[in-house]
């Protein structure tokens, strides 16, 4: 019962802040003022409010949610342990790191392994400065 009381009083001050921001020309404010200032009201109306405190002081409904955060904590850790041994698979145990998409084929791994000896540093860019060259840049 104090909970409707304090949401109904919650709800008509910020109407009547929506009501004077209205008288000030500022439309689009009171709108938004008066779009939140009905929230707790509506929740009153439609019970939300009498489930929320049945549920804040049910211990049969935190026992619920211990056993959600456990079978969340189980999902989440199964899941680290899974991609775990899926990095090690596919880096041969661990050895190196990935420089590669774990989805990529065995000649791009080994080109992204090794730098081609042929190359200079100088040489990487030549490509591009063609194909800058070629568009006038």
């Amino acid at each position: 019962m104090l909970a409707e009381t304090i949401c109904s009083a919650v709800s008509a001050a910020g109407l009547g802040i929506a009501a004077i921001t209205a008288y000030r020309k500022r439309f689009l404010t009171a709108a938004r003022i008066a779009a939140y200032a009905l929230v707790p009201l509506g929740l009153v109306l439609t019970g939300a409010v009498d489930w929320i405190a049945g549920t804040a002081l049910s211990p049969v409904a935190w026992a619920g949610f211990g056993v959600l955060g456990v079978a969340w904590l189980l999902l989440l850790s199964t899941r680290a342990v899974e991609r775990r041994r899926v990095g090690r698979k596919v880096t041969g145990g661990g050895a190196e790191p990935r420089a590669v998409a774990p989805g990529a084929s065995a000649p791009s791994r080994a080109v992204a392994a090794k730098p081609q000896a042929g190359k200079s540093a100088g040489d990487d860019f030549s490509d591009i400065e063609a194909i800058l060259k070629k568009h006038g840049i």
